[in-house]
């Protein structure tokens, strides 16, 4: 694989000691078409580790492409898209959106409970007592 066919990833895991890069083997099309790739930073946290990987995408890839270039789903294989939220700096995004250069696009964990309820929960039975 050549240079002008590999998405490049850098990879800070800000949980951990290490901090590394990787070339991952997804072809990035817009270099071997003469378009500058896009670069955007792949986020996935846990309580106990905060991944961040930039990665460098074809021109119209989307924010699914993104996020598989990025070899997140092999280092955390319980991430399932269909069921983790994604969104780009907060805000809710679908898989099948056109990812921006300079876009953080974040994988949000399902939450345990829904907040609503649990507020509910609290409160009847603080009222209870």
């Amino acid at each position: 694989m050549g240079a002008a066919d590999a998405t490049d990833v850098g990879a800070t895991d800000v949980g951990a000691a290490d901090v590394g890069a990787a070339d991952v083997g997804a072809t990035d099309v817009g270099a071997a078409h003469g378009r500058d790739p896009v670069n955007v930073e792949i986020v996935y946290a846990l309580a106990e580790r905060q991944l961040v990987l930039a990665v460098k995408v074809e021109p119209g890839a989307t924010v699914r492409q993104a996020i598989e270039a990025s070899g997140i789903l092999r280092e955390f294989p319980e991430i399932d898209l269909r069921r983790h939220r994604v969104g780009v700096f907060g805000r809710l995004r679908g898989l099948d959106e056109v990812a921006q250069p300079g876009d953080r696009i974040e994988i949000y964990r399902p939450l345990p409970a829904d907040p609503k309820e649990m507020r509910r929960r609290r409160a009847s039975s603080s009222s209870a007592a």
